[in-house]
């Protein structure tokens, strides 16, 4: 009886949840098809005299906006572009009706390139005279860092600013690989001993060289931040850093007292400041508009106007890993964006390309396929590139033969090394599960399997093939640079470098963001600045979802609804399922940072 009893208590649970599953996804489909033709049927924003926007970036920033609903978990991911932001500051800074803006970010979901073009692009702002007001009631590092480019920062009197300095800490995983009796086979470039995305398989810490250019490009990273802050706040890069080593800011007072911020106030107080800076008679009659909002629609609307209009720059998006094949919405699958390239190449209304890259690398053979495109597309009209967060390895890889290379001193860049990775996993099957395997084989080589280790001969032909994609790799750099392949080598061998030493040792031409890249392009292509039309590859898709959320008043994004912890929980997972990969030889970024 108690067996039937749990079980029918089981059957009818089960059936309950998928009932709600299935009419949770009906009402979404019927909001979308129904809801969205009418209730979100691309209305005009008007924007009143005097209006304050309100920029939070509270969610992810990428290099495009998108909303999708992933239907394996029935998830939304959902990203707020930088070239929406961008695009957005541009049009505030010349609406006559937009005053000013109040920046109120705690911390940003942005890599440290995105969060200077966006510091760039508040500066730039600031120049047409219009105020830019930062409050919050905790600032984290990367959040101070944009909002200390504003006029006026003010914090919460019992807030925080954190600011102590930056740092990386890797996560070594052989511990644990060998109480599962997992022996991980590694296969890396000969020389390439600074290509350590193999080492938190194999070691328990950073080898020296690891620890070299680790602390190389933190140190660039930092000495960016700094300078930036010192410059916004007229102070001294050393006195920042004697404020960091000490911790003289442990509350929002201190940050005061060492002119770190200009005053400490309730939020009731930053409305009345705003209220006066922008005309309005009270805080009641104050019109705080939201920046995503205001830059989405308008946005939006300016790409209907000049829908029909021809366009002669081509701006590509590259962000995220890169795999074979087509990719997805948040990868790059080196077949769709040779595609992508190969139609902007064929479009005789497309004069010049702008290859957008942010991505840490991943397939080489994905890799060379995308290069090919570049190469055949540099041919016939110029190829710029515009590096954002990361653009390192097979990011790199696809950038090296453009004809100018424009990236941040705080991207990060180079790692120009190739390895591979295939796991042993007979011992864990046998001693943990009991579980054996046998085989028949026509040849000797004919099964390559992960419940096998890898022959002497074996090893020494995966060596091999790695050595030759590294050589193919430096060669192209090489051609592509001007340079020969021992200065690549000396520069190469897996190295990551920050954008400032990059430019350097030759690695990049020009420091820059999105929009220097593409008024260079502009350049390249006898286009007059005032002639300037883009067209985006992938195309933004009007999917209804972005609109949708707006209905939605209390719910938060997939990014806002996870803690960091999640994010880099999530993020590792899906690093190690990637590099864990035994189908290919991979040219990826060493290993996964965070910086906070």
């Amino acid at each position: 009886m108690t067996f039937w009893k749990t079980f029918w208590a089981s059957l009818v649970a089960s059936l309950v949840a998928g009932i709600l599953v299935v009419v949770i996804f009906v009402l979404i489909l019927s909001a979308m098809v129904a809801g969205i033709g009418s209730a979100f049927e691309s209305k005009q924003l008007v924007v009143e005299p005097n209006t304050v926007l309100h920029m939070e970036l509270d969610g992810m920033i990428g290099d495009r906006s998108y909303a999708e609903l992933d239907p394996q978990v029935f998830q939304l991911s959902k990203q707020f572009g930088l070239t929406d932001i961008l695009d957005g500051i541009e049009l505030a800074k010349n609406d006559a009706n937009i005053k000013g803006i109040f920046l109120n970010c705690d911390n940003i979901a942005a890599g440290m390139a995105t969060v200077k073009e966006i510091r760039d692009a508040l500066a730039d702002f600031q120049k047409s005279g219009k105020f830019l007001v930062a409050y919050h009631e905790n600032y984290s590092q990367k959040a101070y860092y944009l909002s200390s480019v504003a006029d006026e920062l003010y914090v919460f009197p019992s807030g925080m600013l954190e600011f102590m300095g930056i740092g990386a800490e890797l996560v070594f995983l052989k511990g644990a690989l060998e109480k599962l009796e997992v022996e991980m086979q590694i296969i890396r470039g000969s020389n390439n001993k600074f290509k350590s995305a193999v080492e938190p398989l194999i070691y328990e810490q950073m080898s020296d060289a690891n620890r070299l250019q680790t602390e190389k490009y933190i140190n660039a990273l930092w000495n960016e931040m700094t300078s930036s802050i010192a410059k916004s706040r007229n102070m001294k890069v050393a006195y920042l850093n004697q404020i960091a080593d000490s911790v003289f800011i442990r509350k929002s007072g201190d940050a005061v007292n060492y002119r770190m911020a200009d005053s400490v106030t309730y939020y009731d107080g930053i409305l009345d400041i705003l209220t006066r800076k922008s005309g309005a008679s009270n805080a009641e009659e104050l019109n705080l508009l939201s920046f995503e909002k205001y830059a989405m629609k308008m946005t939006k609307e300016e790409r209907i106007l000049d829908k029909m209009d021809s366009k002669n720059i081509a701006v590509i998006f590259a962000e995220g890993d890169i795999v074979d094949g087509a990719g997805s919405f948040n990868s790059i699958g080196g077949t769709r964006l040779s595609e992508l390239i190969r139609e902007a190449r064929l479009d005789d209304d497309i004069k010049a390309v702008v290859l957008r890259i942010n991505s840490p690398g991943g397939s080489a053979l994905a890799s060379d396929i995308i290069w090919r495109e570049v190469i055949l597309t540099k041919s016939i009209k110029p190829v710029i590139v515009s590096m954002g967060d990361v653009a390192a390895s097979g990011g790199y890889y696809i950038a090296c033969a453009a004809d100018r290379i424009f990236a941040q001193p705080n991207t990060i860049t180079g790692s120009i090394g190739v390895f591979g990775i295939i796991p042993y996993t007979g011992d864990m099957f046998k001693n943990k599960l009991g579980v054996t395997f046998d085989r028949v084989q026509t040849n000797e080589h004919s099964v390559l399997s992960m419940n096998k280790r890898l022959t002497e001969s074996e090893l020494k032909l995966i060596q091999q093939g790695v050595d030759d994609i590294y050589d193919d790799f430096i060669s192209k750099v090489a051609s592509g640079r001007g340079m020969t392949k021992a200065e690549v080598d000396s520069i190469g061998q897996g190295r990551v470098w920050a954008g400032t030493d990059a430019m350097q040792i030759g690695l990049i031409d020009t420091f820059g963001g999105l929009r220097d890249a593409i008024a260079y392009a502009a350049l390249k292509a006898d286009i007059k600045t005032e002639d300037i039309a883009i067209r985006h590859y992938p195309e933004a898709k009007d999917n209804g979802l972005l609109e949708l959320l707006e209905t939605f008043e209390n719910a938060e994004s997939d990014a806002t609804a996870k803690t960091q912890l999640e994010l880099q929980l999530m993020d590792m997972y899906s690093y190690l399922k990637t590099i864990g990969s035994k189908q290919h030889i991979q040219a990826r970024l060493p290993y996964l940072f965070w910086i906070e």
